[in-house]
C-alpha cells in the first residue's frame, strides 16, 4: 500500500515548527467579525434593485395589504412571482417582520435572519478548514527530533487564516450585506461545506447539517445547485483513501446525502421550483469572465494558484487529499454556475469559501519575501483607500478640498450630508485600530501562519466599516428608492392607492414600503369592458414602459401631472398622471 502520510515530504510541502501555529486571540477573531457583518446591514434602508426586491416579497407576505390572499409557496410582488424561485430567503424575512418588537423597524427585522446567515458563513467556512487542516494528508511534515506543529494547534492556525482569507475577498462585501437569496445560496453551501469536511469525524451533527443546507440549498432558489454539490462533494469524500480505515466516510453516511439530494429534488419538483437559466451569449466572454475572476476574488486567488502549485504532487493523487479536492469541487461548480449564468458575480459568491480555504494552505509554504510583499501592498493599498474615504468625507463636511463635494453634488444632486457624531467615533476607532495594526505587524514578532492574512482582512474590514459610517447617508440616499418615492408621494397629497403600468418588482416594493400606498394595476384596453373608471386618482408609470402604455392603456382617462427622476439615477424617471375622473368602484 502507498503511504500517502505527511512524512512523506516529497509530496508533503508544509514545513511548520510549533512556534508558528501560536494561537490568535479569540477576541480579536470575534471583534473582526462583527465589525464586518454588522456595518452594511444596520442604518439603512433596502436598497436598489435585489435588495428592495427581495424586501417586497418578505413585507407582502408578513403585511399583505387588504384581504388579497397571500400564498406562502407562491409569493408575489406586483402580481408576478420571483423569477428565481426562492421561498426560504422570503419566509425568514417574513417571520422575522411578523416577530419583531414593535419599535423596530421593518426592514431593520426583516434583515435580523441575514446577519444570522453571514454569520453561519463565516462560521462554517472556519470549521470546514479546520477539519480539512485536521486530515492526515494536510498535516506537516513531521521533523526528525520532533518541534513540529501539533495536529490540533496547525489546523487552528490554517483554519484561522482561511476565514481572514474569505473576510479579505473584494467581492463579499456588497453582496453578502444584502437581504437577497444570492446571500442565502451563499450560507447554505458553507454550511455543506463544512458537513462533508467533517463527515467522517462527526456523523450525526454533519448529516444533519447537510440535510439542512441541500434543503435549504432548494428552497433559495438553486436545487441543481443542491444536487450539484451534495452529490459531488460526497463522492469526492467517499474516495478519500487517505484517511486511516478508523477515519473514512462510512458508505452509508454517503447514501444518507444521496438520499438528501433526492428528497430535496422531489421537494422543489413538488413545489416547482426548478429554473434552468443558461446564458448561452456569454459562454464566449473569457475576458469578461477573467475580469470578475481577478477583482470579485482577490486576494484569495492568487494564493489559491499558489497552493496548487506548491501542492502539485498531492494532486496527482487527489482524491486522497481531500483538503484539496473537496475546496476544488466547490470553487469549480461555482465558477462554471457563474459562466453559465451570465457572469453574474452573484453566483461567483459561492464559490469563496471554498477559494479562501485553498488560498489557507498557501500560508505554511509561503516564503518571507512573498509574505512581506503582501503586506506592504495591502498596507499602501487600503491605507490610501480609507484616506480616499476620510478626504470626500471631509469635504462633504467642510468644503474643503473642495473638488470631492462638488463630484458629489453633481452625481448625488440634492443630497445633504449631516454630521453623525456614532459614525465619526465609529471610523475613528476603526482607522486607529488600522494604524495600530500596522505598528504591530511591522514591529519583530515571532512568525504565526496566519500573520499574512492579518492585514488584507483588517484592511477590507476598515474600510467596508468606513464606507458603512462616513459614506452611509449618501450611500443610502444614491441607492434606496426612498427619495425618488417621497419626491412622487409628495405630489399625490392624501391617498392610500395607487395604479401603475411597467413598474419593476423593486419599485413597486418602494412604493409600497416607502409610500405606504397599496398598488393596483392600470386597466387596459384588452381588460376594459365597461367606460374607463379608475379606483384610485393616480398613476405612476416608468419611463421605460411609456411607449407601451400609449398602446396598451386609453390614455385619454389621464393626465400627465410630472415626471419625477431618481436624483442619483439619470435612467429612471417615474411619470405621474392623474386621473381626469374616478368612480369608486372598490375600497382601496
Amino acid at each position: 500500500m502507498v503511504n500517502t502520510y505527511p512524512s512523506d515530504t516529497s509530496a508533503n510541502p508544509a514545513i511548520v515548527a510549533q512556534s508558528a501555529v501560536r494561537r490568535l486571540p479569540r477576541w480579536i477573531v470575534w471583534t473582526l467579525c462583527l465589525a464586518y457583518v454588522l456595518p452594511g446591514f444596520m442604518g439603512r434602508t433596502p436598497w436598489k434593485a435585489a435588495d428592495m426586491e427581495a424586501f417586497g416579497f418578505m413585507f407582502n407576505l408578513a403585511q399583505p395589504f387588504g384581504s388579497d390572499n397571500v400564498s406562502w409557496l407562491k409569493p408575489t410582488l406586483l402580481g408576478q412571482t420571483d423569477s428565481g424561485a426562492a421561498l426560504l430567503p422570503y419566509w425568514l424575512g417574513a417571520w422575522a417582520i411578523q416577530l419583531a418588537p414593535k419599535g423596530l423597524p421593518i426592514d431593520t427585522a426583516a434583515q435580523l435572519p441575514f446577519i444570522a446567515l453571514l454569520g453561519l458563513t463565516l462560521a462554517a467556512t472556519w470549521y470546514a478548514v479546520y477539519a480539512l487542516a485536521r486530515t492526515p494528508a494536510a498535516q506537516p511534515v513531521s521533523f526528525a527530533f520532533g518541534g513540529e506543529a501539533k495536529p490540533a494547534d496547525y489546523a487552528r492556525a490554517i483554519a484561522d487564516g482561511g476565514l481572514l482569507a474569505l473576510l479579505a475577498c473584494l467581492g463579499l462585501a456588497r453582496l453578502s450585506h444584502e437581504a437577497t437569496p444570492a446571500l442565502a445560496q451563499l450560507s447554505f453551501s458553507a454550511l455543506l461545506f463544512f458537513a462533508l469536511a467533517n463527515l467522517a469525524r462527526k456523523r450525526m451533527t454533519s448529516l444533519f447539517c447537510a440535510a439542512l443546507a441541500i434543503i435549504g440549498l432548494a428552497l433559495s432558489g438553486a436545487p441543481a445547485l443542491a444536487m450539484i454539490l451534495g452529490a459531488g462533494g460526497a463522492i469526492v469524500i467517499a474516495l478519500d483513501t487517505g484517511q486511516p480505515q478508523s477515519l473514512r466516510v462510512r458508505k452509508v453516511d454517503v447514501a444518507w446525502v444521496l438520499i438528501f439530494c433526492l428528497a430535496s429534488a422531489a421537494i422543489t419538483s413538488g413545489l416547482d421550483l426548478w429554473r434552468w437559466r443558461v446564458a448561452s451569449s456569454h459562454l464566449f466572454e473569457i475576458q469578461a469572465m477573467a475580469r470578475l475572476l481577478l477583482w470579485f476574488t482577490w486576494p484569495a486567488w492568487p494564493l489559491a494558484l499558489w497552493t496548487l502549485w506548491r501542492w502539485r504532487n498531492q494532486l496527482k493523487s487527489i482524491s486522497a487529499n481531500p483538503h484539496l479536492s473537496l475546496p476544488l469541487w466547490f470553487m469549480g461548480v461555482g465558477i462554471a454556475t457563474t459562466w453559465m449564468s451570465g457572469l453574474s458575480d452573484r453566483a461567483l459568491l459561492i464559490s469563496l469559501p471554498a477559494l479562501a480555504t485553498l488560498a489557507a494552505f498557501a500560508l505554511p509554504t509561503l516564503k518571507r519575501s512573498v509574505s512581506a510583499f503582501i503586506d506592504w501592498f495591502t498596507l499602501l493599498f487600503f491605507s490610501v483607500g480609507a484616506l480616499i474615504i476620510w478626504t470626500v468625507w471631509l469635504s462633504m463636511q467642510t468644503g474643503f478640498p473642495a473638488q470631492p463635494a462638488i463630484n458629489v453634488a453633481r452625481l448625488a444632486p440634492g443630497f445633504v450630508l449631516q454630521f453623525s457624531l456614532t459614525a465619526f467615533i465609529l471610523a475613528s476607532l476603526a482607522t486607529l485600530a488600522w494604524a495600530g495594526l500596522v505598528r504591530w505587524r511591522a514591529g519583530r514578532h515571532r512568525s504565526a501562519l496566519w500573520k499574512s492574512m492579518v492585514l488584507p482582512a483588517s484592511g477590507a474590514i476598515l474600510c467596508w466599516l468606513l464606507v458603512m459610517t462616513l459614506w452611509l447617508s449618501l450611500l443610502d440616499f444614491g441607492r434606496s428608492y426612498a427619495p425618488l418615492v417621497n419626491k412622487v408621494r409628495s405630489m399625490m397629497g392624501a391617498t392610500d392607492c395607487v395604479h401603475y403600468y411597467g413598474l419593476t418588482k423593486a419599485q413597486g416594493a418602494a412604493f409600497q414600503f416607502h409610500g405606504n400606498l397599496k398598488l393596483l394595476p392600470v386597466t387596459t384596453r384588452a381588460q376594459s369592458t365597461v367606460s374607463n373608471t379608475s379606483q384610485c386618482a393616480w398613476l405612476i408609470v416608468d419611463t421605460q414602459a411609456l411607449a407601451a402604455f400609449t398602446q396598451e392603456v386609453d390614455a385619454s382617462a389621464w393626465t400627465q401631472h410630472a415626471t419625477v427622476r431618481r436624483p442619483s439615477d439619470n435612467n429612471e424617471d417615474i411619470v405621474l398622471f392623474r386621473a381626469l375622473s374616478i368612480s369608486i368602484t372598490a375600497k382601496p
